[in-house]
Order: C-alpha cells, then sequence, then structure tokens
C-alpha cells in the first residue's frame, strides 16, 4: 500500500512515503481506504496528514496517467482527484494537513480541502503552478481554492503560480501557522486532539453548509 497510519491517542496519523506523494489510481484509493478508517472509528478521532522527506505531495500523476497503459486518462484522474478533495473538505472529522514540504499544485489544493494547516517554516513551498504548466484549473478546483483563501491570496495564487514559503504562507492566511520542521506533526497533532471529540454528525453538516457551492463543483 502506498502510504500508512498510525495511532496517537485518538488522532490518526496519515504518513506519505512515495517521493513526491502524487495522486494516482493506487494512492488515490488508499488514501479512501484509510479515510474510511477514520471516518467510522468509534469514538473520538482526528485525522492529520503529512509526508516524508522534502515532500508533501506534487498533485497529480502527470506521468503515470500519460502512460500506454494507464487505466485513467486525465479526465478521470482529475474527478477522482476532485472526489477526494471533497471528501476531505465535507469530512465528518476533524482534518489537519501537516505540510512537512513541498506542496504544489493539487497536492496544495488537497491541503486547502483540510480544516487546518500547519507548515513548515524554514524549508518548502506551497504553490499553484497551473498558469506556468499551461493547465487552467477546472472550475471545482477554482470552487475549492477561492473557498478556502482571502481574494487577494487566491488570485494571486492562482494567477501568478508563486511560491510561498510557510512564513509568508502563514502570512496571507494560505496556512494557519509556520513552525519548526520538528514540531509540524507535533503540533498537528496536539490541534487534532483539541478537536477529536466533536460530533461527526454535526461537523459534516456544518461543512456541507458552509461549503455547498465548491462541494457541487466539484461534484460537477
Amino acid at each position: 500500500m502506498p502510504f500508512d497510519v498510525a495511532r496517537r491517542g485518538h488522532v490518526f496519523v496519515l504518513t506519505m512515503d512515495q517521493g513526491d506523494n502524487r495522486f494516482n489510481a493506487a494512492s488515490l484509493a488508499d488514501l479512501e481506504r484509510i479515510l474510511d478508517e477514520v471516518e467510522h472509528t468509534a469514538g473520538p478521532a482526528a485525522l492529520v496528514t503529512t509526508g516524508t522527506g522534502k515532500f508533501y505531495s506534487n498533485g497529480l500523476d502527470l506521468d503515470w496517467v500519460m502512460q500506454d497503459d494507464s487505466e485513467w486518462d486525465l479526465a478521470t484522474l482529475a474527478q477522482r482527484a476532485h472526489a477526494l478533495f471533497a471528501r476531505t473538505l465535507a469530512f465528518p472529522r476533524p482534518t489537519i494537513a501537516a505540510i512537512n514540504g513541498h506542496c504544489f499544485a493539487a497536492g496544495a489544493m488537497w491541503s486547502l480541502a483540510h480544516d487546518v494547516r500547519i507548515m513548515r517554516s524554514d524549508r518548502g513551498f506551497w504553490s499553484l503552478p497551473e498558469v506556468d504548466i499551461r493547465i487552467p484549473f477546472t472550475p471545482g478546483m477554482a470552487a475549492l481554492i477561492q473557498a478556502r483563501l482571502d481574494k487577494q491570496a487566491a488570485h494571486r495564487a492562482m494567477a501568478t503560480g508563486a511560491r510561498f514559503g510557510g512564513a509568508e504562507a502563514a502570512e496571507l492566511r494560505i496556512v494557519d501557522e509556520a513552525v519548526p520542521e520538528s514540531d509540524v506533526v507535533d503540533r498537528a497533532v496536539s490541534i487534532a486532539s483539541e478537536l477529536a471529540g466533536k460530533d461527526p454528525a454535526t461537523m459534516a453538516a456544518i461543512k456541507q453548509t458552509m461549503y455547498g457551492p465548491a462541494l457541487r463543483a466539484l461534484a460537477g
């Protein structure tokens, strides 16, 4: 399996350890499996997602999908990524992205679907480079980004492809906090532990109401 999950009290810590942690059929299936596990656990629960080394996630696995023997085309991969974003955005358990390194493109979009983002302050960038790689945002992707970022931050991120380090990302409220590398996961787990007791049905209803337009766009 591409990814693994461990328990720290009521917190599930999902660690992605596959290079630059791109989204393809195998990794998306594994993420869905882990989300199922967290969602349906008995009692309090929350989810922290993180990577290892230099990368949190570099987004869609374009090299994989362009192979002659790939089981999906790009449209299918994007649609399945939309499903992951939507599920995370409306997830009935608290979600915290512990951004340990580079967080680009669809990986950055997935981080936005989390309730809270903690980013490493010393190295690594958060970026939406679609304008530079000539891949326009889908309506669902644009709706997600604009639902989670201030207008000026969303415009700058989407229209310029700027790379934001942790301190600048925190200043622009792209992430909630920027902390030293050694503290990223521990800080995320601390926040997740505080939120783990929230009622899942109530949390899901609140998120569905808050993000209805973005969820509908992602489903379209």
